[in-house]
């Protein structure tokens, strides 16, 4: 079966979890997946997910002993990107100043002080790089 284009979009709960985990660790197998789930399903089960992801396009493998340890084909950074552009359109009219403004204005969210001190520093820092 031939690779599909690279998307985070439509995965099922468990495949994101997953691939959560394997973006945690970098690389893992079957097992170390299994165990890194809550209510994890059956090994034939996580083997069956990490198949279909890996037909997605998601994910390789490699062998390293009797194991197979499978790891993402794309980039954490760029799957952040690619699911935050999917959140930017479906719920802030892609607009970043809308997604910032939620962060920052929302009780719920409780963001801390130094990591509002960082979102300023990032701003600033990205404001200067374009005016290069």
């Amino acid at each position: 079966m031939p690779r599909m284009k690279f998307t985070l979009a439509n995965l099922s709960r468990r495949e994101r979890q997953i691939m959560e985990i394997i973006y945690a660790r970098g690389h893992a197998s079957a097992a170390e997946v299994q165990d890194g789930m809550e209510s994890a399903p059956s090994y034939s089960a996580v083997r069956a997910s990490l198949s279909i992801l890996e037909k997605k396009g998601l994910l390789t493998h490699r062998r390293e002993g009797a194991k197979y340890l499978f790891q993402p084909v794309v980039s954490a950074e760029k799957a952040k990107v690619s699911v935050l552009k999917r959140i930017l359109e479906a719920f802030f009219e892609n607009s970043a100043e809308s997604v910032v403004a939620t962060l920052v204005g929302s009780r719920d969210l409780e963001i801390s002080d130094r990591e509002l001190d960082r979102l300023e520093l990032l701003i600033a820092k990205a404001k200067k790089e374009r005016r290069k």
